[in-house]
């Protein structure tokens, strides 16, 4: 929760990924509190106060998960809706006359967002969807500690790129900083 919070002010591309991997954290521990107290939460060198925010934290996150069916895989309203935030900045984005090298960094990054969704189950997810898909496939790859091959590593540098500069984009927006017309 205190990193999330943190996350989600300085690099929203950041909190999403770590949410994500919330999501498989309660999963592992197959949505069950006890567990979750034992595995994460006492782990944490905090205040009992601040321990019980975390407990209640994961127990509401457990929650949206059992009420929107998200137990075994897919990830709650609560962070789709930062996909659908970010992507539609993407696509305000990409109008945009005033701001050519987002444009220029998306053309960049397409041909690899097209080759994921050829090969994904799923080709109608939102563009900004897919690269964090592959963004969180890489990362457990890596926590796997399993070989990325050269193709792979040169998509996973250009889909961040890109992906961080939308993180940016969508800072200024929400700090106000953002003209597009």
């Amino acid at each position: 929760m205190f990193i999330a919070t943190r996350k989600k002010k300085e690099n929203i591309a950041e909190y999403l990924l770590y949410m994500w991997q919330i999501e498989d954290l309660i999963r592992a521990n197959n949505l069950n509190m006890e567990a979750i107290q034992a595995n994460i939460i006492d782990r944490y060198d905090c205040l009992a106060e601040d321990k019980k925010r975390l407990t209640d934290w994961y127990e509401s996150l457990i929650d949206m998960m059992v009420m929107e069916n998200k137990q075994k895989y897919g990830h709650i309203q609560l962070i789709q809706n930062v996909i659908i935030d970010l992507t539609d900045l993407h696509l305000r984005l990409l109008k945009s006359p005033k701001d050519a090298s987002y444009a220029a960094e998306y053309y960049k990054t397409l041909p690899f967002i097209v080759e994921l969704r050829s090969k994904d189950n799923h080709p109608d997810m939102p563009e900004v969807e897919t690269c964090f898909t592959a963004l969180y496939g890489f990362l457990l790859l890596k926590l796997q500690q399993r070989t990325v091959g050269e193709e792979t590593m040169a998509a996973i540098k250009r889909i961040t790129s890109f992906i961080s500069l939308l993180a940016c984009y969508y800072n200024k927006d929400r700090n106000g900083d953002l003209e597009l017309d």
